[in-house]
């Protein structure tokens, strides 16, 4: 075997996030977006230290848990990667690849409390970005995800299984809008066109809607123009805002050099547990609000009675869990890197008429070190990657009888509890929390405690 040999392979196992494992002539190969029991076809793209990863060409038969159809491009959009397993034996896939990496890492001894399942599998998120592209090289305008391995290419959503059919009926009424006017998509390698991405956000349980047109500054198209055009389509929920946002960086991500509102506000509103939240456009918020209140309450209910103590909420994002966490508690200090997402948690705490909680803007490896107060329980909830080692150290500092952590990914979170489990606490349970159905993502919780012997 050797590099872009194309070999057929039967994957056996099944790690995270969607690595599928197999042997072929006795070397180990690795073949992302796999299913265990699939035969396939695959390009060995890297061969080292007697193993091998390899390129997906061809699914050639199918896994025995490939039950259901899914929707009519599962096979090319990069979005999801379960859609065609029936839920059971999705969530099932998920528990086992999180207690097998926590396994893997030497976490054990503690009480696994099961998987929480997403309150639906279908039509749950609350915002997605799409991206214009053409369907083909040089092919027609098109408006959804990236087909997987692409760079340009797109799929246009027709019948998208996990967002809500009004985000169908933006795409296909601002998709009508720019064909009709030969508007170009920007195209990062030339650098010419003007059509970016699409953001669409709406509440699950308000049902209101932020539509934000991202392009380039060169843009010739009339953006009030468009506005009505959307405005007119028929939605079951209403449309609250409409912006422009001016994005000329080379990379392909969504970012603001300047945003205009077209239309209404630059927010809209969710609840969540009884709370209500204003969200902005560029604000982070749980993009499954219903699977959010599983989640929060998982939280909740792993912090127990918090009763006249005093609770750190760090990386808080817009401040959810502290805002869930604040009633009873002597007092909420959240820490946040994103000034904006710090202000929109303070001014929802206002909201809520929340008087106990504040939010600091900065990096928790800093700010923690400007707080006076000793915390009862620290509630962490990082990014992808994590905690900065040196921030975790810093946390084990402040000696609180309890930490719960929650992760969206399971790598890190083993990292990070060796971590501090080598330090004085130790992992008493754990619970996952669906939120993320036909995608290989899961939400994890942990509740961490303080060794009796320690401080």
């Amino acid at each position: 075997m050797k590099r872009n040999d194309i070999v057929e392979i039967r994957i056996d196992s099944l790690s995270f996030p969607n690595k599928g494992k197999g042997i072929s002539d006795g070397v180990p190969v690795t073949v992302k977006n796999t299913l265990p029991g699939q035969t396939v076809l695959t390009r060995i793209s890297k061969k080292k230290n007697g193993a091998a990863e390899g390129e997906l060409k061809e699914v050639l038969e199918r896994s025995p848990m490939e039950t259901e159809k899914g929707c009519s491009h599962c096979d090319l959009c990069g979005g999801c990667n379960y859609q065609r397993l029936t839920y059971e034996n999705e969530v099932e896939l998920k528990k086992n690849m999180v207690l097998d990496i926590l396994e893997n890492s030497g976490i054990n001894g503690f009480a696994f409390e099961g998987i929480v399942p997403a309150p639906s599998s279908s039509a749950y998120r609350n915002k997605c970005e799409f991206s214009f592209g053409d369907s083909e090289k040089d092919g027609d305008l098109a408006l959804g995800m990236r087909k997987r391995g692409s760079f340009y290419e797109v799929v246009t959503l027709r019948d998208c299984n996990i967002v809500d059919s009004d985000f169908l009926k933006i795409i296909d009424g601002t998709l009508k809008f720019f064909t009709e006017r030969g508007t170009k998509f920007y195209h990062k390698k030339r650098r010419d066109g003007e059509l970016r991405h699409l953001v669409v956000r709406k509440a699950a349980f308000t049902g209101e809607i932020l539509v934000n047109l991202v392009t380039t500054s060169g843009y010739t198209f009339d953006p009030e123009e468009y506005s009505r055009a959307v405005l007119s389509l028929n939605l079951d929920g209403k449309i609250v805002g409409v912006l422009h946002t001016i994005n000329d960086v080379i990379s392909d991500v969504v970012q603001s050099d300047e945003t205009r509102t077209l239309y209404g506000n630059d927010y809209f509103y969710e609840t969540l547990l009884g709370l209500k939240f204003k969200i902005s456009a560029f604000s982070f918020f749980q993009t499954n609000s219903r699977g959010a209140e599983r989640l929060y309450s998982v939280v909740r209910d792993y912090a127990g009675d918090t009763s006249g103590k005093i609770v750190f909420d760090l990386y808080c994002g817009t401040g959810t869990i502290g805002q869930v966490m604040s009633e009873g508690s002597k007092k909420v200090i959240g820490i946040e890197i994103v000034e904006d997402a710090v202000k929109a948690a303070n001014d929802n705490a206002v909201l809520n008429g929340i008087k106990n909680c504040e939010f600091i803007a900065g990096d928790v490896l800093k700010k923690v070190e400007e707080l006076d107060e000793k915390p009862d329980l620290i509630i962490v909830d990082p990014p992808r990657d994590g905690i900065n080692p040196k921030a975790i150290l810093k946390i084990i500092n402040f000696g609180a009888d309890e930490i719960v952590y929650v992760s969206c990914k399971p790598t890190s979170l083993a990292r990070d509890l060796k971590i501090f489990e080598e330090n004085g606490y130790t992992v008493k349970k754990v619970k996952c929390v669906d939120m993320f159905p036909r995608t290989v993502h899961v939400e994890t919780v942990v509740l961490l405690v303080k060794n009796a012997n320690r401080g």
